[in-house]
């Protein structure tokens, strides 16, 4: 209801405006009023005045921008190819930057220096050679280097070799969930394919073949540090995208085909954890979350849970009604932590065989019984004697 009233208010509030505004023009009856559709010095000159007005909002707001939200920029990277991707992104924005701030000022200084007057007259070049080169010649040199960059931290990022000594991690994307799979000792992950999906097997491997006799299913994404991960990424349904900020990775998942690539941790998640930054971004985050629940305890509602810092792998790509809920932990160990981690898990032959015994012991328990009841013994009738007299 209060907000009905508000509206209501500002409704008549603007009303009245227009009236007063309607009221004060018919009042001026009798002055000099110019009501051509041709601008005069006065239209032009206020015109040039509000041209600088816009520059100055112009470079006032992005001044306010950079120190209000600066700090909400990712920080550190945590892969060997992240900093090149900053740097990448950094040259970027600094050529967007100085070309925005030359080409504002000039637009908007000319838009006023040479402002209608009466008297003047516009001066008309059919071409200039010079001028034509010049802003040919230097957005084309400018490009070309951002191009080159650009192909130099692709080239680094996505290109594999094939003797290079990687961990295989299958990424498989579904409506609304990650799957990791990872390639075993062997290194090497078994065939998939969307018809072997089953019971336990919600990845469709082929458990025939002999690649995927170690390969391990896993909800949450272990990786080591130091140790190159090459990825392969499968979509079930629609179109997904893993993207990993901290790593400064991302790639779709498309249905139908794998599209991989790969990068190098840097930092544990226990490490990451205490970077002073992030220290300082957890303690921020957590007396947020304890003034919350401060309220919702007065409310008789469950406090908020402290928050602690973890890799997540997320979904770039709107795949439907649950995407903001579609992420997956990754945990960054030590070398050592990971091989004992992944040593524990159970794979998916196993899996599988195991969901085949206990599906099985049900139906031999219902034969044993049946058997029991066919072998029973049955009493023979007492005989019955007639005599006839």
């Amino acid at each position: 209801m209060t907000s009905l009233l508000v509206i209501i208010v500002l409704v008549l509030l603007a009303i009245a405006l227009w009236q007063l505004t309607k009221i004060f023009d018919l009042s001026q009856v009798g002055e000099y009023r110019n009501n051509t559709q041709v601008a005069d010095d006065k239209d032009n000159n206020t015109q040039g005045y509000l041209m600088f007005g816009f520059l100055a909002f112009i470079y006032i707001f992005t001044i306010y921008g950079l120190i209000v939200w600066g700090p909400l920029v990712l920080h550190t990277p945590a892969s060997v190819h992240g900093p090149l991707i900053d740097d990448l992104m950094n040259v970027t924005w600094v050529l967007i930057f100085i070309v925005q701030a030359v080409t504002q000022v000039l637009l908007h200084y000319f838009a006023f220096k040479y402002r209608g007057k009466e008297g003047n007259k516009a001066l008309y070049f059919a071409d200039n050679n010079k001028l034509e080169v010049i802003w040919s010649v230097i957005p084309a040199i400018v490009l070309a280097g951002l191009i080159l960059f650009g192909l130099y931290a692709w080239t680094n990022i996505m290109f594999i070799e094939d003797e290079e000594d990687t961990v295989t991690i299958e990424l498989y994307a579904q409506q609304f969930n990650w799957t990791a799979r990872y390639a075993g000792n062997d290194n090497v992950l078994g065939k998939a394919n969307v018809r072997y999906i089953e019971g336990v097997n919600t990845l469709g491997v082929d458990v025939e073949d002999p690649y995927a006799n170690d390969d391990v299913v896993s909800k949450e994404l272990h990786i080591p540090k130091g140790k190159k991960i090459h990825f392969k990424m499968r979509s079930q349904d629609v179109l997904h995208s893993a993207y990993m900020p901290y790593f400064r990775a991302q790639m779709n998942c498309v249905p139908g085909m794998v599209t991989e690539f790969a990068f190098e941790p840097t930092y544990t998640t226990a490490e990451y954890r205490e970077l002073p930054y992030m220290v300082a971004k957890v303690a921020n985050i957590n007396a947020i979350r304890t003034k919350k629940s401060a309220e919702l305890v007065a409310k008789g509602e469950t406090a908020l849970d402290p928050y602690e810092f973890d890799f997540l792998l997320l979904c770039n790509k709107i795949c439907g009604a649950s995407h903001y809920n579609m992420q997956m932990k990754i945990v960054v160990d030590t070398p050592e932590d990971y091989a004992k981690w992944l040593k524990k898990q159970t794979t998916v032959t196993q899996e599988v065989k195991a969901e085949k015994l206990a599906s099985q012991a049900p139906a031999e328990g219902a034969k044993t019984e049946a058997k029991a009841k066919d072998t029973a013994v049955i009493t023979p009738a007492k005989e019955v004697k007639v005599v006839m007299k």
